[in-house]
This record gives structure tokens, sequence and C-alpha cells, in this order.
């Protein structure tokens, strides 16, 4: 039988292995992947001395599929988002922290509602929707997917929410809830198809396309949000839409150029990037 191999070593290797792969953050991924193989959590790590040679083998399969650029969450299966755990896979855009601030946006705007009607469109795994039934319990949510791969994912993660989930166009779903939202959110394909070189590998190479080109200049669903986010709200209703940095300034203008958009106003996020933009439906 092979000696155990001490954990601290382990980590060490795996973190230089996915820094010299090109991965964003080393030491964490390494951690997570590690605790992810043991069975245990981050915090659980610092228990563990030394790892069996069966363990360690494992660990060295997930560490150079990490290496070679496959998504963490992939790897491990399952995403945190807010105050919920998500399952995750092939075939689903994997939710980011930065879209937890738009999430954190239809909470405030839901939560002081009595029973606010809640629509997320593109919601892929649920995230948004999962956050929204979670933080405001007395809100009646309703999300939509058009991918069956990313919509399998989303029934598991919001079963039991009570959310109401459809299968469909975002934009042209929920013809039975016309002007009679109080909070619309999305998440749609926002990458201009002249920036395919510039996405990183995770995403261009493992997230579905269908989630993340729109077009030449990555406004076309935008576009198709102005228009229908028009019909779904109520008179007052409020919308949140995410973007790539880059178009700060582009998606207030598509909104404001319908001429139905009042406070339209973009926000950064932690880094100070442009990241969302909300408005609200002309009386």
């Amino acid at each position: 039988m092979a000696p155990p191999v001490g954990r601290r070593a382990l980590l060490a290797d795996a973190a230089a292995r996915l820094a010299a792969g090109g991965v964003a953050s080393p030491e964490s991924d390494a951690t997570t992947l590690l605790a992810h193989v043991l069975g245990t959590t981050r915090g659980g790590l610092a228990l563990v001395v030394d790892v069996t040679d069966e363990h360690a083998a494992a660990y060295d399969v997930v560490v150079a599929r990490r290496a070679a650029r496959e998504p963490l969450q992939h790897l491990t299966g399952s995403a945190g988002f807010r105050r919920v755990e998500l399952a995750v896979g092939p075939g689903v855009f994997v939710p980011r922290p930065e879209t937890e601030l738009l999430a954190g946006w239809a909470v405030e705007q839901a939560a002081p509602q009595d029973a606010p009607v809640v629509v997320d469109l593109c919601t892929g795994s649920g995230a948004i929707a999962a956050a929204v039934a979670d933080e405001v319990p007395h809100a009646r949510v309703h999300a939509v997917e058009l991918s069956p791969e990313a919509h399998a994912y989303a029934e598991r993660n919001l079963a039991g929410t009570g959310v109401d989930l459809r299968l469909g166009d975002a934009f042209e779903a929920f013809d039975d809830l016309l002007g009679t939202v109080d909070v619309l959110v999305c998440n749609p394909p926002y990458v201009p198809l002249e920036s395919w070189e510039s996405v990183a590998v995770e995403a261009r190479d493992h997230d579905p396309h269908l989630a993340l080109f729109s077009g030449q200049d990555g406004l076309d669903a935008i576009r198709l949000l102005a228009v229908r986010g028009a019909a779904l709200l109520r008179p007052g209703g409020v919308l949140g839409v995410e973007h790539a940095d880059v178009q700060g300034e582009s998606v207030p203008a598509v909104l404001a150029a319908t001429g139905r958009w009042h406070e339209v106003r973009d926000h950064v996020d932690l880094a100070g990037r442009a990241r969302f933009t909300t408005a609200r439906l002309a009386r």
C-alpha cells in the first residue's frame, strides 16, 4: 500500500498545475476540488493531514481537467448563488457571482410588495428565480428557458420552490401574464459574435452558445426584451437586465430609444464595471 500523501504538498502541487494552465484562481480551485474529492467542506480540509493514495489519484484526474480549463462547477456539479446551491453541468450556463447583484436588485424590488409577480426570462439553471423564491417567499415567481438541456437543470433546482417554470422562447412566453408583472429580470445572451476570441475558455468551450452570443453587437436579445418587457410589465413595473461590461451605454440606449422606459439607470459590479441596467415602464 502506498503511503498517504500530505495535504499541503498535494494542494501546492495542484495550485501550481492550475496556475500553469491559466486558471484565474488556482489556490482557491485546488482547495475546492480537494474538498470535493474528499467529500468535505473547504473548512473541513483543515482537519485533514494526509490523503490516501486512492483519493490522491482521483484528485489528480480532476486537477488535470481543471488545468485544461474545464469549469470548476462542472467538476463539482454545483454552484453557489446567493443563499442557494444549484446543480450545474454540461448544457447549462454556469451562474456568475456578478449576477448575484442583479438577483439582489430583484429581491429588493419585490420584497416590499404584497404578492409581487416576478418573471425571470432566460432562467438557465434557475439561479435568479431560485434566489427570489428563497428570499421573497411571498412572491409569485415565474421562469422560462429555451434550451431543453438547461431547462432540465432548472427543473431540478426549482423543484419544491413553487416557481412556475416553463420551456419556451423568453420573448414569446407568458401571454397569460401580459400587463401584470411587477418585476421582470433577465440575464440574456449578450456577447457580440465579434468578441468570440476574447471570451474566457471556460465559457467559450463549455457554456452553451445559446446562452452567450446575441448577434454581431450582442444586443439582439436586449432589443427583443425592450419590447416584450413593455408588454409583460404593469405600468410602473420595473425591469433589470444584465449586460457585458462594454454595454453600459448601449443597453440603456436601446431601452430609451423605445420611448416606453423611464428611470433608465446603469449599475456597476463590485469591480466597478458596468454590469446591469434597470428601468421603469412608463405609466
